[in-house]
């Protein structure tokens, strides 16, 4: 049986599939030249010198039609044309407005309205969005997920997901406003009634006999006597917890820093709580004045970064008191040496150290003045003076007078060296310091750009990141540019530490 002349297809709908074209050619002519032409230009040309059967594969997207060109012995030509063959692999875009909304509770929104979808072959199809809801009305406070379905005449689809926050009503909004509102009008009338009094009792203070000693509190001694009681009795339940116990020992170090104000490690855990909430209510605060309602995100955010500051405020602290006792080191050294030459004992150069210094240094050298007179060993009491401030050159220090007390020799050839080994050791600090200054500052600034930049887009568009935070994969990507940074950062400042 032969096969039927001509295309086994003549004509095709659009479609996303490769199109299998074969051309039996017309026995009655002895050669065909078929032309294919692809969105009306020129693509491919198959002649046939004999009557052979052509076989091939349309499979690109675009709008196809097929030419035949017959030839009989004296060349005398015969077109045939096909019917257009559309093949469409390329799916369609939706455009959302906004990935994420924030809705008041009762609202309706036609969430068809807030999104188009467009077509390469079809143009404008947004006439064909589906989704899994049509109208909505949001009676409920939650999360809601939408997802928007379009295809076209070729079978593409593509979908598209928005998120809708249902939140309080404006009403409620309202309420939290007046509530914070009426909060500030009572601070302000509070600072306006004191500022009054200042001024009345400053006008009747010409008339007045004052006191040799006003122990009235100021007003932000008045309020650092109130955080104190606070954080007495806070520190009355966190005590019951081993846990925090544990935790409160890694601030014991501080305690040094600022005497007079922290009296126990367990005042650094209170002020970190208080400094939490502090940063919640300021959180809380921003979002109602925008009309908008916080949600999990916009307290644990500031619960955190509440959490950690005062970390941040303490490690400087500290840092300032052990540069503090380095700087002053070198000075005590000088003391104590010319202390030596002078004919007096390791006892009465500690006392000259304490009475000559100022600052933590001389605080602690107080501390080992005292300790001498309770009988310590010299070694002890260095050896203590060592574990409190963790800095090498006082080993040195305490092995060298350990040495002296015992065996005996030349202590000012001793301290000459010493002094001697101090000084050029922080010479040779500060031009290390000075040689890698530009590279610090470099790094400085390379660590700051992410954050500011993460900062700027936030600022601009709060919804940019909404996707990270509203599915598994996101939190994610967020958790491993986090550990990233912070193993950059390690190891930048490794490699630019350099040990003396």
């Amino acid at each position: 049986m032969e096969e039927n002349i001509g295309f086994n297809i003549y004509e095709q709908q659009a479609t996303n599939k490769d199109i299998n074209i074969s051309f039996n050619p017309n026995p009655a002519y002895s050669s065909y030249k078929l032309t294919i032409l692809k969105d009306n230009e020129l693509y491919k040309e198959i002649t046939k010198i004999n009557l052979t059967k052509s076989e091939f594969t349309l499979s690109e997207t675009g709008i196809y039609q097929i030419e035949v060109s017959y030839y009989d012995q004296y060349m005398n030509e015969t077109k045939e044309t096909s019917g257009t063959y559309t093949i469409d692999k390329i799916a369609p875009v939706i455009k959302v407005n906004k990935k994420y909304y924030e809705i008041a509770v009762g609202k309706n929104i036609n969430i068809k309205e807030i999104v188009t979808a467009t077509d390469n072959m079809d143009k404008n199809i947004t006439n064909r969005i589906t989704t899994n809801e049509n109208e909505i009305n949001f009676k409920e406070k939650g999360t809601k997920k939408l997802i928007y379905t379009v295809s076209d005449n070729a079978g593409n689809s593509t979908k598209e997901e928005i998120i809708i926050n249902v939140t309080h009503s404006q009403t409620s909004i309202m309420i939290l406003q007046m509530i914070f509102m009426f909060v500030l009008l009572i601070i302000a009338l509070a600072i306006y009634i004191y500022n009054k009094s200042t001024k009345l009792e400053q006008r009747i203070s010409r008339f007045s006999i004052s006191p040799l000693k006003d122990t009235t509190p100021s007003l932000f001694d008045a309020l650092a006597i109130k955080t104190s009681n606070v954080i007495n009795k806070m520190n009355k339940y966190l005590y019951k917890s081993e846990f925090i116990k544990k935790y409160s020992k890694k601030y014991t170090k501080y305690i040094r820093t600022n005497n007079q104000i922290n009296k126990s490690s367990m005042d650094f855990i209170s002020t970190k709580i208080l400094s939490s909430i502090f940063c919640i209510l300021i959180a809380v605060f921003a979002k109602t004045m925008k009309f908008k309602v916080f949600n999990l995100y916009d307290i644990y955010i500031p619960l955190v970064f509440g959490f950690f500051l005062p970390d941040f405020v303490y490690y400087i602290k500290y840092k300032n008191y052990k540069k503090k006792l380095e700087n002053d080191l070198l000075q005590a050294i000088i003391i104590m040496n010319n202390a030596f030459k002078s004919g007096r004992s390791i006892a009465q150069a500690i006392k000259l150290v304490s009475n000559e210094l100022s600052g933590p240094m001389a605080e602690e050298f107080k501390k080992i003045y005292l300790e001498l007179s309770f009988g310590l060993g010299l070694d002890v009491v260095f050896n203590r003076l060592y574990e409190r401030i963790q800095i090498e050159e006082i080993s040195y220090l305490t092995a060298s007078l350990t040495i002296l007390n015992k065996t005996g020799g030349n202590i000012v050839e001793v301290f000459n060296s010493i002094e001697k080994s101090l000084f050029n050791k922080k010479k040779l600090r500060l031009e290390l310091k000075s040689l890698t200054s530009g590279s610090r500052m470099i790094v400085n600034v390379l660590m700051i750009v992410p954050v500011a930049f993460v900062l700027l887009i936030w600022l601009i568009n709060p919804s940019y990141f909404y996707p990270l935070l509203t599915n598994r994969i996101g939190y994610i990507i967020i958790g491993i540019v986090i550990i990233y940074y912070i193993v950059y950062i390690i190891v930048i400042r490794k490699l630019l530490k350099v040990k003396l």
